[in-house]
């Protein structure tokens, strides 16, 4: 599995949406791919591409980030992912929703998120079998609804309500793990911006009930 389009079955978006929501849409897909699988050396030279503006703390995020893919291997990358996710019998992070609040895999978070993945038409593909609350899928999910891969675009209440349900009380306790986990080098970039996105996401959601 190369892409975490694998993990569900979508159809391509073909909705016109503001510029600002595919910028959001397209960094969540990017977290969902780095988090699904190794990069290969063509995702680290697009990684390496990147350019952030110094002047806000995700563009000094995505800068680091861009540092790092510059001077990384696909294999080496590869080890780094195997010993952070997956490892001998488990790797040093789980990064699963269910874990990160109950403490277990297969709880009551993934039972949730089911629901609302039956109500939106969103399936796993049939030959993917890792539970759907694990932090690449929910990236991937998330950008779904954003750009309307699975319908129409969801209005910024359903996405609210969809983050603050499956990913805001968790994901940015994961990301600040993942930067600070023993075996990330790379992927603690990773980390940064995935903390530092999910913490505008936060503030963007709370400030849209204001």
């Amino acid at each position: 599995m190369t892409k975490q389009e694998a993990l569900m079955e979508t159809r391509e978006p073909n909705h016109a949406i503001a510029e600002e929501d595919r910028l959001r849409a397209d960094l969540y897909d990017f977290l969902a791919v780095l988090l699904a699988a190794p990069p290969s050396d063509a995702l680290l030279a697009k990684t390496a591409s990147l350019s952030g503006d110094a002047e806000t703390d995700l563009g000094t995020a995505v800068a680091a980030l861009s540092r790092i893919a510059k001077h990384s291997k696909a294999p080496a990358v590869e080890r780094e992912f195997n010993a952070l996710f997956i490892g001998l019998g488990r790797g040093e992070l789980l990064p699963y929703a269910s874990y990160y609040l109950t403490g277990f895999l297969n709880e009551k978070p993934l039972a949730a998120l089911r629901r609302d993945m039956a109500a939106r038409g969103m399936t796993r593909a049939p030959n993917v079998y890792e539970p759907e609350d694990n932090i690449a899928s929910l990236m991937e999910m998330m950008a779904s609804l954003i750009t309307g891969r699975f319908g129409k675009p969801a209005s910024v209440a359903e996405q609210k309500t969809f983050f603050n349900k499956h990913i805001g009380p968790w994901a940015g306790h994961f990301f600040t793990d993942l930067e600070a986990a023993k075996n990330s080098v790379l992927y603690a970039s990773v980390g940064a911006v995935g903390r530092v996105f999910m913490e505008i996401e936060t503030e963007g959601f709370r400030m849209s009930a204001e």
